[in-house]
Formats: C-alpha cells, structure tokens, sequence
C-alpha cells in the first residue's frame, strides 16, 4: 500500500514540483496551502508522514504542528528559511522529527523521506522491551514510560534512544549519529544533533544538568548508561 503524505506550502510551485517527484516514487500525495487547510485534512485524513512549511497563511506551519501534537505522533518534516530557530522547531514545544532549508534539494527531501519510513518499518516489526531504571521503552509500539507515565518523544527522539538504549555504554559521536539515525549523507549544521539530544534529555532526565541515562563524552560524543 503506497505511504500518503501531505505536502503544505503556500506557493503552488514547491507543491507541483514536489508532488510531481514524490508520486515518480511511488506516494499518494494531498496538498494543502495554509495552514487551516492543513488542519482540515489532518484531521480527515490518515498520513504516514507531514511535510510543513513554516511561513504559512492564516496558522503558521509551528501552530499547525502544535495542534497536529496534540493528537498524533505522525513524522514531521519542516521546510524552514534560513536563518529559523531550530530549537524551537525541533523542541519540546513544537515536536518536528527533521527539517531542510530552502531552496533545498528534491534528492536530499526524498532520501530524508525514504532514511524515515525505513526506520518505522524496522522498529515496528521488532518485539521488545527494555527496562532501566524507572524508564520502560516498548521497540514494538515506539513508547516510552518513566514512573509509569507515558513520555511523548518525536520519532527521531525514539530512534536516538532506541540506539543509545540498545548499545549501552557506547559512545557515539555528531557524525555517527547522523549517519546511524538520518542515514543519508548530511550537509548541514551538525548541531541538529546536539538539539536533539538536548530535548531528548529534557523529556527523559529528572534534572537534564545530571543525567542518570544519556551522557555526555567530552569531545567525543554520547552515550547512554552502562547496565
């Protein structure tokens, strides 16, 4: 069954363009050009992935991801001008999974795309759960509960400690990461990862300052507590 995405841009050209080359691969494609459009097919729509401008009419594309949040945990990924603010983007307050700046490339978008649903797949077939101190993640459903609550994670937030928590006490450098986790050759500003890691910490340390799960190697990388 083809994976649908949802393209909302308010300029018509990126839309046929992308459109055009997405459905050359094989995806059912919606479109909608602000950001209550936007809303409306969400919310009458299933979609296995977002792609969301952030400069968008009547809500903008971080208000369109908050309400999208509320309700669904849907990959997201942001189209952004240059110079945005990536911790807000990629934060606790907003939940995007990756973003790539305009003008960008269609072939860097599309491997983006293709690096994500591969991932889904291979996590979601596994059956496994891993139990650490008060932190409980479920492989086969991406959840994640710490005192028996459930903690909301992005899906690259989950692929992040999924890797760290099955490889305790492996350090991990900026450029392993990206490579593990993105999978695709990224040519960008490599503090998308500390941003990450960052929030990720936020949603999962009881004090983010001393850490009892993912650490820091000073100069070299991270890595999540040794059993």
């Amino acid at each position: 069954m083809a994976k649908k995405i949802l393209i909302v841009d308010d300029e018509p050209a990126i839309v046929k363009g992308l459109s055009f080359s997405l459905k050359q691969d094989g995806y059912e494609i919606d479109a909608a050009y602000d950001g209550e459009e936007a809303i409306e097919k969400f919310n009458s729509n299933p979609y296995d992935l977002i792609i969301l401008d952030v400069m968008l009419p009547k809500l903008n594309g971080l208000g369109v991801l908050q309400r999208i949040r509320e309700r669904s945990r849907v990959p997201v990924i942001m189209l952004t001008a240059k110079g945005e603010d990536m911790d807000k983007i990629l934060g606790l307050d907003y939940g995007a999974d990756d973003y790539i700046t305009k003008p960008f490339n269609i072939l860097e978008l599309k491997a983006r795309i293709k690096a994500l649903f591969r991932r889904l797949s291979s996590s979601g077939s596994k059956e496994e759960v891993i139990n650490f101190k008060n932190m409980e993640i479920n492989l086969a459903n991406r959840s994640v509960l710490i005192d028996g609550k459930d903690v909301n994670l992005t899906a690259k937030e989950f692929d992040l400690l999924q890797l760290f928590a099955t490889n305790p006490g492996k350090v991990y450098s900026r450029e392993n990461l990206l490579e593990i986790v993105w999978k695709y050759d990224y040519l960008g500003d490599l503090r998308t990862v500390d941003v990450h890691i960052r929030r990720l910490r936020e949603k999962i340390e009881k004090n983010p300052s001393q850490p009892e799960f993912i650490f820091t190697k000073w100069g070299v990388g991270y890595y999540f507590a040794d059993k």
